[in-house]
């Protein structure tokens, strides 16, 4: 399903939800109540700001008495093949998430990629797919960044390995502006953003991405990925023991300020190197 035809479907969910609910005689707040979340959560989901859960959805129908409309939806809107199998969960809490704690080893993470970046990424992982089959993907993946610019938009907060600054995926030209990208939403507060320098010896040595994400009505969740595998965590010591070693790691990554200053410096380097080429 192309983007707008999916956000289309998403603001009929919506639209129907609205309509529903006022023929049952119930507030916002009142139809939250029931089934387990704030009256502000349901009038995200009118406006197609937020995307309900699937067992959400499925309260909403017995609440309702809509005969299962709003599973149904729900189950064919969230079955995106855009997303891997084992992302899809991670991607669809990381759209509720009030906030979110963000470790990148590797790559700029999927929030703050270009799409150039991201079709780069894509085809290094997918040598031999189809144009149809990128598109799709850098499609999903842009989709995902709605989330930094809405109202209620998620605090976001990231710590990059300097190897994230060095690597020119997709060549210098696509690196200047990804930086450059990444430095100008710093900027505009909607992320804060650290880098992990190589100069922290052991702290710089861990591997694999890591996502902490806290919720307005549900336990924080942890999510952990490495090649073509991720894990949520939802454990609450597991969790605890997580946002433990991302505190580690904040603390010894640079200020944000030094953090945009390495940003920009390695930016610049990718733009004179694309102009001397």
């Amino acid at each position: 399903m192309a983007n707008g035809s999916r956000q289309a479907a998403w603001e009929f969910f919506g639209t129907e939800l609205k309509r529903r609910r006022e023929e049952a005689g119930l507030t916002q707040v009142e139809l939250g109540a029931r089934v387990f979340v704030s009256g502000g959560y349901i009038g995200q989901f009118e406006q197609a700001i937020r995307k309900p859960q699937l067992d959400v959805a499925q309260r909403i129908d017995e609440v309702l008495q809509t005969d299962g409309i709003f599973e149904r939806l729900c189950r064919k809107l969230i079955d995106d093949r855009r997303y891997a199998d084992y992302f899809a969960k991670a991607a669809e809490l990381e759209a509720r998430a009030t906030k979110i704690c963000e470790f990148a080893p590797a790559l700029v993470p999927g929030l703050l990629q270009t799409a150039e970046y991201a079709r780069a990424v894509t085809l290094a992982m997918n040598p031999f797919a189809a144009d149809e089959y990128i598109e799709d993907k850098v499609s999903g993946r842009m989709e995902r960044k709605r989330i930094l610019k809405d109202a209620t938009r998620p605090v976001y907060w990231v710590i990059l390995h300097e190897n994230v600054l060095r690597v020119p995926v997709g060549g210098t030209t696509v690196m200047a502006k990804q930086l450059e990208r990444v430095a100008e939403l710093a900027r505009q507060r909607t992320v804060v953003v650290q880098v992990l320098p190589y100069a922290a010896g052991a702290y710089s040595m861990m591997t694999g991405s890591l996502k902490l994400m806290e919720f307005e009505d549900a336990p924080p969740t942890a999510y952990t990925e490495a090649v073509y595998s991720g894990n949520l965590l939802d454990d609450p010591a597991v969790v605890k023991r997580a946002q433990s070693a991302y505190d580690l790691l904040r603390a010894a990554a640079l200020s944000p300020e030094a953090s945009l200053a390495l940003i920009g410096s390695a930016a610049e380097d990718f733009r004179r190197c694309a102009s001397t080429t």
